[in-house]
């Protein structure tokens, strides 16, 4: 990755290196014609177009958007790729030039400990099952999100909005992908079954349908499609904001091999992080939350504490002024950042310690914003390279798995659960989330992290969301049978609180000339007879109270 200086405004088109302001790029040009190796713009288009395209989003916007104009990339032999870096540097008209590793799926499998999944060889039946019933990360909190309350509400079900997966690869001929799915909106899929099935098993995480058979998506009614890694991650994302609109997602399902990875020493995923550390990432990321998109990102596999100094440390060719953003301290790129917690003790007859709890492979920190299950998700697609271990057979189109697992697993079950939530926004004509008010919603909602032996709740991955008490959180809906557990009231005001079940403390709205006490005597009435109310919840208040 080579980053130019702004002000040299570097233009290569099909010639040589140009600058507008006559800045000399000769030695750039001896450079690239010695070593015989081309320089192109990361973003696939040229400098005007994709500068004229940032001014005009900002200009929209008013936020602030990295100028991906002065991004390039340049492809060698990797034993050559380090000594290129270096000559890059010494250009004047160059900011950064440095070489990212590799991305990959962040699924986590570790047969060397836990010995092969065994999968379904046999033929499936003429029917496919109901697999419902194993999802149980669909159930009530804690142990689920609680999917089946927002099916209750108006675009519960995630109606009205899109969502791009951007990973490799898919198998949209699914039974169970049938229809709300969009295809791959950007790039090309690899035809690789490892690939297909993770990217299958994201898809049926999310939206798989609302049938009879098989399983179903948290978000049934969003409109799933795909973004291939089949040329530069960071363009690809800048790509899949450009088909997507104000409160649509973008799901990242890749992780890298971060600085504490020994190249030399690991074949694991240890040390693997989140991609936003790498400067052109973090700056397609910037690009398509300025755009309003909600960006949501696996953490990573790398059993890392990305509050470790070693992520403060800029590495040899990152922009001067480059600051990590895993330390919520710096600019931030404000994507929903994802752990991976295990899932109840005894799902599928296995046990991965307390729920909630951190998995020993999911990275933990300050910046990590929410957990998702990490093992044990059921959904569409094989397992690994292999047909479905609970369902499988000669036709891919009907394998299902019950071992999806991992950051990968983790960050799906929350794009499902943000869906939900904007699906209820979007019915309701609501402020609808961001990227910032999504994090801050997740962050201030849910079930809890729990402890497990050696990896405390203190190594965070954040809660498990609840639609239950997120969707009131930011949505007008009723809430009914709902028991009033403590009230409270600040004397000489018109100030009150209610503790209900299932929801955090809910400030009472002053609606009536005496103040909140009409609501709020309500409310205190049923705690004191032990009585169900039903409550209306408006912008996070209870502006109705009916007693049961």
């Amino acid at each position: 990755m080579v980053i130019t200086k702004p002000d040299a405004q570097l233009r290569i088109d099909k010639g040589p290196a140009s600058a507008r302001n006559g800045v000399d790029v000769s030695p750039l040009n001896n450079l690239l014609e010695i070593e015989g190796i081309s320089m192109k713009p990361l973003f696939g288009l040229s400098e005007e177009r994709i500068s004229d395209r940032t001014a005009s989003l900002m200009k929209e916007t008013g936020e602030a958007i990295p100028d991906l104009s002065v991004y390039y990339y340049v492809e060698a032999p990797d034993e050559r790729l380090d000594e290129l870096a270096e000559k890059f540097m010494q250009l004047d008209v160059v900011e950064a030039a440095y070489v990212k590793p590799a991305g990959e799926l962040p699924l986590w499998i570790d047969v060397e400990h836990e010995g092969p999944i065994e999968t379904k060889s046999g033929e499936p039946p003429a029917t496919t099952p109901n697999f419902t019933a194993r999802q149980v990360y669909l159930g009530p909190a804690p142990a689920g999100i609680d999917a089946n309350y927002a099916w209750t509400l108006g675009g519960g079900k995630g109606a009205g909005v899109r969502i791009i997966d951007c990973e490799w690869g898919w198998n949209f001929t699914h039974e169970d992908l049938l229809q709300n799915s969009l295809g791959i909106l950007v790039g090309t899929g690899t035809s690789d079954l490892h690939a297909e099935n993770h990217g299958t098993a994201v898809v049926g995480v999310i939206g798989a349908d609302n049938n009879a058979i098989g399983v179903t998506g948290i978000a049934p009614e969003a409109q799933v499609g795909a973004a291939a890694f089949s040329k530069s991650e960071a363009q690809v994302i800048m790509e899949a904001a450009d088909k997507l609109g104000a409160g649509d997602i973008i799901l990242l399902e890749i992780h890298r091999p971060g600085p504490r990875f020994n190249f030399q020493k690991r074949s694991d995923q240890r040390g693997y992080i989140a991609i936003e550390w790498w400067p052109d990432d973090f700056a397609a990321i910037r690009y398509a939350v300025s755009k309003g998109v909600i960006v949501v990102e696996a953490a990573g596999n790398g059993a890392e504490n990305l509050d470790d100094p070693i992520y403060n440390t800029r590495p040899a060719g990152f922009p001067p002024g480059w600051t990590n953003p895993l330390n919520p301290a710096n600019q931030g790129s404000d994507a929903v950042l994802v752990g991976a917690g295990s899932p109840p003790q005894g799902t599928h007859g296995r046990d991965y310690g307390p729920d909630r709890s951190r998995l020993d492979f999911s990275n933990y920190g300050a910046r990590v914003d929410c957990q998702g299950w990490g093992r044990e998700v059921t959904s569409t697609g094989g397992y690994y390279d292999q047909p479905g271990d609970l369902q499988g057979g000669s036709n891919k189109k009907l394998w299902y798995t019950d071992q999806f697992s991992g950051t990968s697993s983790a960050s799906p079950v929350i794009v499902g659960a943000l869906a939900c939530a904007q699906g209820v926004l979007r019915g309701q004509g609501g402020t609808l989330l961001n990227s910032a008010t999504a994090r801050n919603v997740l962050r201030n909602t849910g079930s809890p992290q729990q402890d497990a032996p050696g990896r405390p709740a203190t190594q965070r991955i954040g809660n498990r969301p609840n639609l239950a008490q997120l969707i009131p959180a930011m949505a007008d809906v009723w809430q009914n049978d709902k028991t009033v557990i403590r009230t409270h009231a600040k004397v000489g005001s018109q100030m009150a609180w209610a503790l209900l079940s299932g929801s955090n403390w809910l400030s009472v709205r002053p609606s009536s000339p005496d103040g909140v006490s009409n609501v709020f005597q309500i409310l205190c009435e049923a705690l004191a007879k032990n009585h169900k109310v039903d409550v209306y919840i408006r912008d996070g208040q209870i502006e109705q109270a009916t007693l049961k």
